[in-house]
C-alpha cells in the first residue's frame, strides 16, 4: 500500500474536521495516509511517496521556513511553485493584471505608509490564515488602523488594505471548492470581522459556515481564475469571492492550505482520495 503524508500543524486533530475524513477516504482508496506535523523535526519525509499539504495553518508567521520545507520535499501537492505563489496575497496584483475582477486592494509593505479608502475598510496581513490579525475599521478610524499596520510592520509583515464589501454582512463570502480540477461544492462564509478580535481569532468560526448553491456567474468567475496553465494540475483549490454591486470579485485564491469542508459534501473526501491515488500511480518526474 502506498504511503502518503498529510501535512498539518500541531494540534490539528482538535481543529480540522477534514483530516479524519481524508484519512478514512485514503484507506478506502487503498492508500495509507499518515497525519504529520510539517515542522516536526522527527518526521522522515523521505519515507513518503507523496506529501499532501493540508492544514498547515501556522505557517503564516514563518512563510520562508514553510516554503523552504516544501521545496525540500520529493513530491508535494499542491506543487511547490503553486504554494509559493498562493502563500502571499500580493498575487492579487497578478490576478488583476490578468483581467480578473479583484477586490480593490492597496498594499503597504514594511516601511511604507498606509493609504486608507474614504469608506469602511479592512486591514490584514499579506500572509495570513482566516481572520487572524485582520481587522475592520470605520472610515474615521485611521489612527487605529495606522497602529494596526504598524504592529504588522513591526513583526516584519506586509499589510494590505481593502474596502469593506457591504454584501459580506448579508450574502457572505462565497467559497468555491475545486478538487482535481473540477468544481466540487460551495460554501457561504458569514461575516468574520463583526466581533471583537478575541472572539474571532481562529481560522474560521464553524457556525459561520453553511453549504451554498453556487451562482452560475460566481462559478464562471472562479473557473476563469483557475483556467491558467500554472494551475493545470491542482489537487485542490478554493476560490473565495464577494459580490460587489453585482460583480463577483476575487477575495482570496486559496491554493496552500484551505479548508475544503469535506464534511459538507458526501463525495468530496472520496474524490480527493482518488485523485491522490491517481497521482501516486503516475511516474515521478
Amino acid at each position: 500500500m502506498s504511503l502518503v503524508a498529510v501535512a498539518t500543524c500541531a494540534g490539528d486533530q482538535l481543529v480540522d474536521p477534514d483530516s479524519p475524513l481524508l484519512l478514512d477516504a485514503l484507506d478506502a482508496a487503498g492508500v495509507e495516509g499518515e497525519l504529520c506535523v510539517w515542522d516536526d523535526s522527527r518526521v522522515r519525509w523521505d519515507r513518503y511517496e507523496l506529501v499532501v499539504v493540508r492544514s498547515t495553518w501556522d505557517y503564516a508567521a514563518r512563510r520562508d521556513e514553510f516554503l523552504e520545507w516544501a521545496r525540500g520535499l520529493g513530491r508535494v501537492l499542491n506543487p511547490f511553485e503553486v504554494l509559493r505563489y498562493s502563500a502571499d496575497k500580493h498575487y492579487l496584483i497578478d490576478q488583476a493584471q490578468r483581467g480578473h475582477a479583484v477586490v480593490a486592494t492597496s498594499f503597504c509593505d514594511v516601511g511604507a505608509s498606509p493609504t486608507f479608502p474614504d469608506a469602511d475598510f479592512v486591514v490584514k496581513p499579506c500572509v495570513g490564515a482566516g481572520s487572524i490579525d485582520a481587522d475592520r475599521f470605520a472610515r474615521d478610524e485611521r489612527e487605529r488602523a495606522t497602529a494596526h499596520v504598524r504592529r504588522l510592520h513591526d513583526a516584519g509583515r506586509d499589510a494590505m488594505i481593502q474596502p469593506y464589501i457591504a454584501s459580506v454582512d448579508t450574502l457572505g463570502e462565497r467559497a468555491l471548492i475545486f478538487i482535481d480540477g473540477a468544481f466540487s461544492h460551495a460554501m457561504t462564509k458569514g461575516a468574520m470581522l463583526n466581533d471583537a478580535p478575541d472572539d474571532r481569532d481562529a481560522l474560521f468560526r464553524r457556525e459561520q459556515m453553511t453549504r451554498a448553491d453556487a451562482e452560475p456567474d460566481a462559478l464562471a468567475a472562479a473557473a476563469a481564475v483557475l483556467d491558467d496553465p500554472r494551475f493545470a494540475d491542482l489537487l485542490y483549490a478554493r476560490v473565495d469571492l464577494v459580490d460587489d454591486d453585482g460583480t463577483w470579485r476575487l477575495m482570496e485564491l486559496e491554493l496552500v492550505e484551505p479548508s475544503l469542508f469535506l464534511g459538507y459534501d458526501d463525495t468530496a473526501a472520496t474524490t480527493l482520495a482518488r485523485a491522490i491515488r491517481v497521482r501516486l500511480e503516475r511516474p515521478s518526474r
